[in-house]
């Protein structure tokens, strides 16, 4: 634990600098039970840092699902939409960010964490993590469509052919689509593809992370161990 006790105590608690520096004037802060003789005391794996009597334990990351409502962006407030991050109500909420964003209309889940290695797993193209769609369309879905994505769907603006898909027909105007990538608009230009209109888009899962039943649009909750755990 090379790192100054000053910085130690500003990454692991919602004090300030000029406070952190008050408080070790005072002698309002320990490390092993004793008042430090400056601020810049670089700690050592095992010692034990209070303040004001309290132990100052590591920050673990943070993960946490939201269900994302519409006319919502995946990103922070602005004068014109409702932000997802701000829908979060935690400690060092400027730190957390959003893995694989959802267009303004589209609804379901989103996921939300501080740990940039874990997000990055799960956004990796290496990776293929499975994105799972409810598609409501403006016209009813042509028997053909499902082997058309299976097969790879070309975007010219892109000049790329997506991965394979798998497209469940439920109703005349209904499926379930599972992607593996996350091109942007990608379901919408899918469907424009075969002369067909997204009406209504849902998010209900990523990997084995499946939203939460219980959430109400603009609700959140933090993962279980098991949903961190993956992949």
């Amino acid at each position: 634990m090379a790192l100054r006790l000053d910085r130690y105590i500003g990454n692991n608690t919602e004090l300030t600098r000029r406070e952190v520096k008050f408080l070790l004037k005072a002698g309002e802060i320990t490390v092993n039970d004793e008042v430090p003789s400056k601020p810049g005391l670089h700690l050592k794996e095992g010692d034990v840092v209070a303040v004001q009597g309290r132990v100052v334990e590591p920050r673990q990351p943070r993960y946490f699902m939201l269900h994302k409502p519409p006319e919502c962006i995946s990103a922070r407030s602005t004068e014109e939409h409702l932000g997802a991050l701000d829908l979060i109500e935690e400690p060092f909420h400027d730190e957390l960010h959003i893995v694989g964003r959802l267009d303004l209309d589209t609804t379901g889940l989103l996921l939300v964490t501080d740990d940039g290695q874990w997000s990055q797993r799960l956004r990796s193209p290496r990776h293929k993590v499975p994105k799972v769609y409810w598609v409501t369309t403006a016209k009813p879905i042509a028997s053909t469509v499902a082997a058309r994505f299976e097969a790879g769907i070309y975007l010219k603006t892109e000049d790329h052919t997506t991965a394979p898909a798998q497209l469940e027909v439920v109703a005349e105007c209904r499926a379930r689509l599972t992607i593996t990538e996350g091109k942007f608009h990608q379901v919408k230009r899918m469907f424009a593809a075969v002369d067909n209109e997204v009406t209504a888009l849902h998010r209900e899962s990523v990997g084995e992370i499946v939203l939460d039943e219980d959430l109400e649009p603009g609700e959140y909750r933090a993962l279980t161990a098991q949903e961190i755990q993956w992949p």
